[in-house]
């Protein structure tokens, strides 16, 4: 184990709960890293659809473009350029439904829900935040005034450690159904990925340095059914919820990570070192 931690891996997601990007380094802004969720699925009333509803969303990808669009793919399906929808051609913006939350995104357009209501077999609509900067305001029991988010489950970043997965997964192969593990990082669908901790030692992190960009560690992450989906077959099993549950409680919630807010701008890249500062 090395002396000082480490980011070992970066990752954002163009269209939530599409396939992410691996990236050698990402800019930091104050509702999460550039790109990170700016785009959502939601049906015809605009509630907002997940792999928790439709795992086979986790087989679509987004790959970002510049401007700020995105590019669609999915097997069998011909590749879409989604540019950014401008206020005027989109006739204003739409209220959809974020778990909880009701605010105002940008529809995409036409192509790109006929090419997502295709895939997913449904009406589905593409989204996107035009103004992160006041559109959504994270809880704020968790939150200081004027902090927010982009279309991410409910804070700015996901950090969580290789330690902690490795012990979970010799959980896993001790439990039941070993045959399920062991299990990928990408099942958790992180943000930031640090090498060099113990064990679920991000469970007591409070306020944490990443590279130049410090954070304040504002709550454990609570770990739905979207973990328990592979995330190359769109697969559903029990892991790693079954596991967890027995072994990895915090209160009522089967916890893996830790979601971060920024106090700051910058730049994260891998290699970075992780200072914890409480």
């Amino acid at each position: 184990m090395s002396t000082s931690p480490t980011l070992t891996a970066l990752h954002f997601y163009p269209v939530k709960s599409l396939a992410g990007c691996t990236v050698p380094e990402a800019a930091v802004e104050p509702w999460g890293l550039a790109g990170d969720r700016r785009w959502m699925v939601a049906d015809a009333d605009g509630m907002m659809i997940t792999q928790r509803q439709q795992p086979r969303l986790a087989l679509a990808s987004a790959r970002p473009l510049p401007g700020g669009g995105v590019l669609l793919g999915a097997p069998g399906a011909e590749p879409l350029d989604v540019v950014v929808p401008s206020l005027a051609e989109a006739e204003g913006t739409v209220t959809v439904q974020v778990f909880r939350d009701k605010i105002e995104a940008v529809p995409a357009g036409a192509a790109a829900d006929a090419w997502l209501s295709a895939h997913l077999g449904t009406t589905a609509r593409l989204f996107h935040m035009d103004e992160p900067a006041s559109r959504r305001p994270i809880d704020p029991e968790f939150s200081l005034p004027g902090e927010t988010v982009s279309f991410a489950d409910g804070y700015p970043l996901l950090v969580t450690t290789l330690a902690s997965l490795d012990a979970l997964n010799a959980l896993v192969a001790q439990g039941d159904l070993p045959g399920e593990g062991p299990l990928p990082m990408n099942r958790f669908r992180p943000n930031a990925v640090v090498d060099g901790t113990e064990p679920w030692a991000e469970d007591g992190w409070r306020r944490v340095r990443i590279g130049d960009v410090t954070f304040r560690a504002v709550k454990d992450c609570g770990r739905c059914v979207v973990t328990t989906t592979d995330q190359t077959t769109a697969e559903r099993g029990k892991e790693p919820l079954r596991t967890l549950a027995r072994h990895h409680r915090i209160g009522t919630k089967a916890v893996f990570g830790k979601n971060l807010i920024p106090e700051h701008t910058g730049t994260l890249r891998v290699g970075d070192t992780v200072e914890i500062l409480g």
